[in-house]
């Protein structure tokens, strides 16, 4: 056991999705949570080399991608973390390599996490009919017309499904990947 956090998760690895324009604070607080509970994670992008992330108003930090999308495989991971940010998620629904990763995943029945505009890129899966979900606000629409059913809650798990809305829900996000990947793999979304 770590003196700075557990072994929770010690021995699972965790994908984390993203490229230029995530939310500086969705990438950074979940990866760093995860791995002080134990578990390895993957920045994995489109590119190699590093993604720019966006703090709130202006360009962030840099982040070192781990893999890129044509690298890795869902076999290979004990979950899927799919941070926010407008330009990110935007960018990623459109490329079907990420699309088809996200959707194995959905059908899987292993974990999957999106905060904020995250869930943008599930959509485009086809998988979220009939699953209870949250988002930014101006993604209810969106979801909704994807057979969703959208609640304003800063947490929402259905079957191994976690979303929440923002950066400040980042405390109740995390716990509860954690929390389901201990739970351990739920039965396939389709």
């Amino acid at each position: 056991m770590s003196i700075f956090g557990s072994d929770k998760l010690k021995g699972k690895k965790i994908a984390i999705v993203a490229t230029d324009g995530f939310e500086q604070s969705e990438l950074e607080e979940p990866k760093k949570y995860l791995e002080g509970e134990g578990a390895e994670t993957h920045v994995i992008s489109l590119k190699s080399g590093s993604i720019k992330g966006w703090d709130e108003k202006d360009w962030g930090n840099k982040v070192d991608v781990d893999k890129t999308i044509d690298e890795v495989s869902v076999a290979d991971y004990d979950a899927l973390v799919l941070p926010g940010g407008q330009m990110n998620p935007d960018v990623l629904r459109t490329e079907q390599k990420v699309v088809d990763f996200a959707a194995e995943f959905m059908r899987s029945g292993k974990v999957v996490a999106a905060i904020c505009h995250g869930p943008w890129t599930l959509i485009e899966t086809g998988l979220l009919r009939g699953h209870k979900v949250t988002s930014w606000p101006s993604l209810q629409t969106d979801l909704k017309n994807a057979g969703a059913h959208w609640e304003d809650s800063e947490v929402v798990v259905d079957k191994g499904l976690i979303t929440s809305r923002n950066p400040s829900d980042l405390p109740a996000f995390n716990k509860k990947i954690v929390e389901e990947i201990l739970e351990g793999q739920h039965a396939p979304r389709s």
